[in-house]
């Protein structure tokens, strides 16, 4: 592991399993201090839904890139999942069943039964990974943070005050700036943190089903240049 990461764990998985993210500094970034305004701090999540794995490839992307093409103003956090139990098993739930994506603390709404692919869980943050999440989230703040999921090719919220970050990927991507139908969306991650934290900015990224060779560099250099356009 080279001198500019570190790794660590936000928490467990319902079975057990270490929630890990990998943080990422460049040489110069390294002597920033916690309160220093240049400071950005990125966090980006490979998979929140177990079953949508693509932005793994972005985290690793993110991952290989020498400390030198990172912003020196960058602090990078990079977990590759939060749904780590969903992701051994390929499911989009957790082992409970739940998916996290709408077992979040901001609006959320007894959503199905268990067995539906949209079961919020009993409660509010009733899961181990939304509780670590939010938890993690209040500690470090992030200045971005960018949620991947598929495959509904696209970039969400399409409005908001910092639409203008979103626009820029979208041109840098081609994906389209447009609101994601098709479900309920109570409980979700990236509304809680816009909500909770508006200072902050939190978006989805929905890519396609599977990505083209380059793809997912693309992304990863994307996340690394709308960075720059926040305060």
């Amino acid at each position: 592991m080279a001198p500019t990461e570190s790794r660590l764990s936000i928490g467990a998985s319902v079975l057990g399993a270490s929630i890990d993210v990998i943080r990422r500094l460049d040489t110069a970034g390294s002597e920033l201090t916690d309160d220093d305004p240049a400071r950005v701090t990125v966090l980006v999540v490979g998979v929140i839904h177990g079953d949508e794995q693509a932005g793994l490839e972005v985290v690793g992307e993110l991952l290989d890139m020498a400390p030198g093409d990172l912003p020196a103003n960058v602090d990078l956090y990079l977990m590759p999942a939060l749904n780590v139990d969903g992701l051994a098993r390929n499911v989009r739930q957790n082992a409970n069943g739940v998916d996290l994506n709408r077992n979040f603390p901001y609006e959320w709404g007894p959503i199905a039964q268990p067995g539906n692919w949209q079961y919020a869980g009993p409660s509010s943050a009733s899961e181990p990974e939304t509780r670590a999440m939010v938890a993690f989230v209040e500690d470090l703040r992030p200045d971005l943070t960018v949620w991947f999921h598929q495959d509904a090719f696209s970039i969400a919220p399409s409005t908001g005050p910092d639409r203008f970050v979103r626009e820029e990927y979208a041109r840098l991507t081609g994906l389209p700036l447009e609101g994601v139908t098709g479900g309920t969306y109570t409980g979700v991650a990236a509304t809680w943190q816009r909500r909770t934290y508006p200072d902050d900015t939190a978006f989805i990224v929905e890519l396609g089903g599977s990505l083209a060779p380059g793809e997912a560099l693309t992304h990863a250099r994307a996340i690394l240049s709308v960075s720059q356009m926040l305060p």
